[in-house]
């Protein structure tokens, strides 16, 4: 089991540097002074970023069912909450995927601004999430 913790350990560090880095790339693709070239070029790198940050998160969750079936049924407290924030962080990783194709489509739709404030977003379900899975919570007493 601690080889399938370790996997699910390294998948979720990827799929959290995409999901930091990618809206920070949306802050230089949204700037209205952008040259054409470079924002085909945005366009490029934040399709393949998000394709590797779809596969981190698809063995994250692949791997935390994993352990979720083999150590944790059924799920106390402190999980239900924290799989309630990954939940979270899933439809925060499809809209991000929704904002690649906007972007490409409409690029100064929104100002780099809106950007810069979606990219804090991951830091607290990350706070969220770790202090859970250390802490465990519902187990204090």
């Amino acid at each position: 089991m601690a080889w399938i913790k370790a996997f699910h350990i390294i998948f979720m560090v990827t799929w959290f540097a995409g999901l930091f880095y990618l809206p920070r790339l949306f802050v230089y693709h949204s700037d209205p002074e952008l040259a054409e070239s470079a924002r085909a070029r945005f366009t490029v790198m934040e399709r393949r970023l998000f394709a590797l940050m779809t596969i981190g998160g698809a063995a994250t969750v692949i791997f935390g069912l994993w352990l979720l079936v083999a150590w944790f049924w059924p799920p106390p407290l402190w999980l239900q909450i924290k799989l309630v924030l990954v939940c979270g962080l899933i439809a925060y990783h499809v809209y991000l995927g929704y904002l690649v194709g906007d972007l490409h489509r409409q690029p100064t739709r929104r100002p780099p601004r809106f950007y810069r404030w979606l990219n804090e977003l991951p830091s607290l379900f990350l706070i969220a999430i770790v202090l859970l899975a250390v802490l465990r919570p519902d187990s204090w007493g």
